[in-house]
């Protein structure tokens, strides 16, 4: 142990605004670890899915429930994860999520059938919820401004790292079958991390709230968590029941909860009480337009994940790791965009960055379709990386500059509500991938593996022009000093 962690406990205060919090690199590092904890369990359960589904049982459903359980919880529970640090403690918020994410990832390794998966997955959303917004607010208490810039910037590696690791690390723990632990082990390794985490958080972070917290709109959330569930479960078990009537109906539901929600935020704002969303953000161009092209994007983005694993699984027959280390020239190629993006190129082109990069990864769908088309799919890792690398870069180039373009758009006084609902949207596109692109993909596949992917990869097409053209509404570029999502 090193004399800077074996020394007496900090102090529960940031520190003044020019020298920051004495501890604050330390601190950093811990909230870089539960930024990883959440993006592996992205990750890894699309690539661990085939493995949990033979051990478990269950229909096709389950592969898409582990991973759209997580993201409709997250997507839910961040609308009001950065409002419970504002009220009660960004550092209480932050121990609270990050035990219970712990506790729950356990949960998920222990887990003996399907449907006990699926709640621990939904409590690791909840709690990620209210544990990453928390590391924003602590980050800018903690560092004065001038080495704000250099916080930041160390997500960025890290999570590129993550990014490219994690699905190897993921794949060689199913097929190493560790004391006999198999995919359980890709859930069991967030155990040490997380207490680790949980130390860390209550040795070194500083208490930290807002002094003008907005108060909790919990009908809004109900609403919301209402109208979301009504439009996931439908898309994820229809086909299953060879869509009933209910399915529609429950599609028709959210429709008329979201109208319901509306009306009620309107009317919330006019009494004075915070909304939980702004009811004027949605007469903003800029905003409306970054909601479809938002949606309809990661939706894209994790429809893509989910069916490029199940193909080289399910259809070539390759294993959990050999699928992690295929999908590596997608997670190089997204990494090398940020960077790119990050050193100037966003601010020089604004919003024709977004479009430069869509259209990049038109072309490596196109490119992957080709690709299958003509090798008859006796495809290999090499073969599969030219395309590949082409979507994540093309992905990488759209995803940096996104948020702060779409925020320009708005007031400032409306940027806190359209970030997080814009990171919602982030998450609740997570969860309509899986759902969708997963369905038409096991919809399809009693014709064939190839014959699913095929289709799949045309929706998803599908899905990236609607981002085109939303896209357009979007402002010119971005405005200096807005801050996004992640």
């Amino acid at each position: 142990m090193t004399t800077e962690l074996s020394a007496p406990a900090p102090p529960d205060h940031a520190g003044t605004e020019s020298e920051g919090h004495p501890w604050r690199w330390f601190a950093l590092a811990v909230i870089l670890a539960a930024e990883v904890m959440d993006l592996l369990d992205v990750l890894v359960t699309n690539l661990a899915g085939p493995a949990i589904r033979a051990d478990l049982g269950g229909s096709p459903t389950v592969i898409q429930w582990i991973g759209a359980g997580y993201t409709l919880a997250m997507a839910v529970g961040l609308v009001t994860g950065g409002r419970l640090g504002d009220l009660y403690g960004r550092r209480r918020m932050f121990l609270i999520g990050v035990v219970g994410f712990t506790a729950a990832s356990a949960l998920c390794a222990l887990a003996g059938s399907p449907g006990t998966l699926i709640a621990a997955r939904v409590a690791q959303g909840l709690f990620g919820a209210v544990l990453l917004p928390q590391g924003l607010g602590l980050i800018k208490e903690m560092f004065p401004p001038k080495q704000l810039a250099a916080a930041f910037g160390a997500f960025g590696p890290v999570m590129g790292i993550s990014a490219v690791g994690g699905p190897i690390l993921a794949g060689w723990l199913v097929d190493a079958d560790l004391a006999g632990t198999g995919w359980r082990a890709i859930f069991l390794i967030n155990v040490p991390l997380g207490l680790l985490a949980a130390a860390g958080a209550a040795r070194l972070l500083p208490e930290s709230r807002a002094t003008h917290a907005s108060r909790l709109d919990l009908p809004g959330v109900g609403l919301v968590s209402l109208g979301a569930l009504l439009l996931v479960y439908p898309l994820v078990q229809g086909r299953e029941h060879d869509w009933p009537g209910w399915a529609f109906a429950m599609l028709a539901g959210a429709a008329a909860v979201f109208a319901v929600f509306a009306g009620y935020e309107l009317r919330r704002q006019r009494a004075g009480r915070d909304p939980l969303v702004v009811p004027t953000l949605f007469r903003r161009r800029a905003f409306t337009g970054g909601l479809v092209a938002g949606l309809a994007f990661f939706t894209a983005l994790a429809g893509f994940s989910l069916v490029f694993s199940l193909y080289l699984q399910l259809g070539l027959g390759w294993s959990p790791l050999r699928t992690g280390l295929a999908g590596v020239p997608q997670a190089l190629g997204m990494v090398v965009a940020f960077v790119i993006a990050g050193a100037g190129l966003a601010q020089r082109l604004g919003r024709r960055l977004i479009h430069l990069g869509l259209v990049v990864v038109l072309a490596g769908v196109a490119g992957m379709l080709l690709t299958l088309h003509l090798t008859n799919d006796h495809v290999t890792p090499w073969r599969l990386a030219p395309a590949l690398l082409a979507v994540g870069f093309g992905m990488g180039l759209v995803m940096a500059p996104f948020f702060d373009i779409v925020l320009s758009g708005v007031a400032e006084e409306e940027t806190g509500s359209a970030s997080g609902t814009l990171t919602a949207v982030q998450q609740l596109g997570g969860a309509l991938g899986v759902a969708l692109l997963g369905t038409v993909f096991f919809d399809a596949i009693g014709h064939g593996v190839s014959h699913a992917v095929r289709l799949t990869l045309a929706a998803e097409l599908g899905l990236l022009l609607v981002t085109l053209v939303g896209a357009f509404l979007l402002p010119r570029r971005a405005r200096e000093g807005v801050g996004g999502g992640h």
